[in-house]
């Protein structure tokens, strides 16, 4: 499993190098029309993501590619041709940068998208040649999945090998229920919630998986779940003023539930305004500012939901980089994954946890 080579080697007290690198984990996204089908082969080739054997993967992978091309045009259009996403993360790396300047060590961030540029192979190419002598793998994916940090950590070390990258190594992970990432949502949904009038429900919207990564043991959707309910609680929601809700499905395996369209039909059959809270995007991209924005708005307003109001991402608030920067800090000078407290943070029968095998 992804993330092991990091797991074995966690050490403490290792000294800090004279330069260090962050390197965030991103997904990625298509940069204008000509990259939308790589791209797209890029995420469904992926073996984290299409469990196939290699062959049967490449194929299907080009006809998803194919087929979805068109919807994805037409998504990408709507955001000027291409996606916002590294922009978006450039700024957060900006930030993340300069809250961690400091006169006595030197630090560079640097981007690594998984699907599109800068990829692994680049990133890992350009850590090296800055000599860098020790890296933070750092993913902008709060909860862990093995579709997302596990697997940019694995085609992170298979990059770094190639490019001759024999940095002390460190990975952060399952942060979605650190206090300041929680402060920062809670602030942000409350200002939102402040505009709306009259019995509302707050629908925490999170990227959706299917279902039989679940049943084999990834803890995305438990971590999720605890997520929410600290912001919930931090917001002071009570039963029946939340719920938790899943988007951007396709195929035609079984997701885990219930969607964000059946959360928005309970919305509209009592008579309440919806506010949606995007938990496990922490950047603006097409599932934000199109899906979110666009296309669940149009079903909301076709259900006759009157007030329909979406909390923004945590993009470059200063609680949230500064929550980064923490990470980061304890991070350094360690060799392995990282969660914030230093302990497994998920139950024992989520075996594909970053922590699998540590108490």
């Amino acid at each position: 499993m992804a993330g092991n080579g990091l797991r074995n080697g966690l050490k403490n007290g290792n000294s800090i190098g004279s330069k260090t690198a962050i390197v965030l984990f991103n997904l990625g996204g298509p940069d204008g029309p000509d990259a939308l089908r790589p791209f797209l082969f890029n995420l469904f080739n992926d073996p984290a993501i299409i469990t196939l054997p290699g062959p049967l993967r490449w194929c299907l992978a080009q006809f998803i590619s194919r087929r979805r091309a068109k919807v994805a045009k037409d998504i990408y259009a709507e955001l000027g041709g291409g996606s916002p996403l590294l922009a978006e993360t450039q700024a957060q790396a900006r930030a993340l940068e300069e809250a961690l300047n400091d006169p006595l060590k030197e630090i560079r961030v640097f981007i690594c998208m998984r699907y599109w540029h800068p990829m692994s192979a680049e990133v890992a190419r350009d850590v090296a040649a800055w000599g860098a002598d020790q890296v933070v793998l750092l993913p902008l994916y709060p909860q862990y999945s093995t579709t997302t940090t596990a697997s940019s950590i694995k085609d992170w070390q298979q990059a770094a090998k190639r490019a001759g990258l024999a940095a002390q190594t460190s990975a952060v992970c399952c942060y979605a229920t650190n206090d300041d990432f929680i402060a920062a949502h809670v602030r942000r949904a409350r200002k939102v919630l402040s505009e709306v009038s009259g019995p509302r429900r707050v629908l925490f919207s999170a990227h959706g998986l299917p279902k039989k990564f679940i049943l084999a043991g990834d803890p995305y959707q438990g971590q999720i779940e605890r997520a929410a309910s600290a912001i919930a609680k931090g917001l002071g929601l009570g039963v029946g003023e939340w719920v938790v809700c899943y988007q951007s499905r396709v195929g035609r395996l079984e997701w885990i539930g219930p969607s964000l369209d059946q959360a928005l039909g309970d919305v509209a059959r009592d008579s309440r305004a919806a506010v949606i809270i995007p938990i496990s995007f922490v950047s603006e991209h097409s599932e934000t500012l199109v899906e979110l924005d666009i296309e669940y708005r149009k079903i909301a307003e076709d259900l006759g939901i009157t007030q329909y109001a979406r909390v923004p991402t945590l993009s470059t608030d200063k609680t949230f980089i500064e929550s980064l920067a923490k990470l980061a800090n304890k991070a350094m000078g360690r060799r392995g994954i990282c969660p914030p407290d230093g302990k497994r943070a998920c139950p024992i029968n989520a075996v594909g946890c970053a922590c699998a095998g540590r108490s």
